[in-house]
């Protein structure tokens, strides 16, 4: 899972344990509402009986593991671009022992198209990550936001759940502000973190061993703002976006 947010306790947990921890949740079956292929009159039940906080991740009663709950909107579009490719050519650089930095990161994966990005949210389990999810979920059948996803509920009591909001192109920064706007519309106000997929399919997660920062914006909401409003920061260079 995007275990990129904070956890607690003293011990660093490598970068290494957190890819095999997404893999397996990727891996696992997903629960899944296509709105290009199941009625709509039937997401207020599926809403219902799928709240994250409710569906355990590694089963219950006998049932089976559960990876990620994903909602799927009208303009969805599956396009991963080239990942065997990009792995290739990161195994390449790696051999080469030229130093990894964020440019030589996304020079790869525009070279293989592999552009999608993610607003990662994590909250408690219970009421604020359903609350949440809801509202989400709704922005994607509506058709505001593409595809969406929310881990299931983990037996370690401080784990949290983690919300990924997906965007076509993490190069597009304008892109990435309207799809923040549209998280926002939701209700959601908690800080907000951005992760390009190419991080996720090279690995690089927090702890990782080229130091790079494993998100690439964040958004604090101002609540003391009139009119409230959020500020999005570019991690790499430090610029403030909004």
């Amino acid at each position: 899972m995007e275990r990129d947010g904070p956890r607690p306790g003293p011990a660093l947990v490598p970068a290494e344990s957190y890819a095999a921890e997404a893999m397996a949740a990727d891996m696992d079956p997903w629960i899944k509402f296509n709105t290009r292929n199941t009625p709509h009159a039937e997401f207020e039940a599926w809403l219902e009986n799928n709240r994250p906080s409710q569906v355990n991740r590694y089963g219950a009663s006998g049932g089976s593991n559960v990876g990620w709950i994903a909602v799927y909107g009208p303009s969805y579009c599956s396009n991963t671009g080239d990942v065997d490719g990009l792995q290739e050519d990161w195994e390449r650089l790696l051999a080469s022992g030229r130093p990894v930095s964020f440019a030589t990161v996304r020079e790869l994966a525009l070279n293989h198209g592999v552009l999608s990005g993610k607003w990662l949210i994590h909250l408690d389990s219970g009421f604020k990550v359903d609350h949440a999810w809801e509202g989400i979920a709704r922005t994607v059948v509506e058709g505001s936001i593409p595809v969406a996803k929310v881990s299931p509920r983990c037996p370690a009591p401080e784990d949290k759940h983690v919300i990924c909001v997906y965007t076509h192109a993490f190069t597009d920064q304008d892109e990435v502000v309207r799809l923040e706007a549209a998280i926002r519309a939701t209700g959601v106000k908690c800080p907000l973190s951005f992760k390009p997929d190419v991080y996720t399919y090279l690995g690089i997660y927090r702890n990782n061993r080229w130091k790079l920062c494993p998100t690439i914006y964040e958004s604090k909401f101002d609540l003391e703002s009139v009119p409230r409003r959020s500020h999005i920061t570019n991690k790499v260079t430090g610029a403030e976006v909004t």
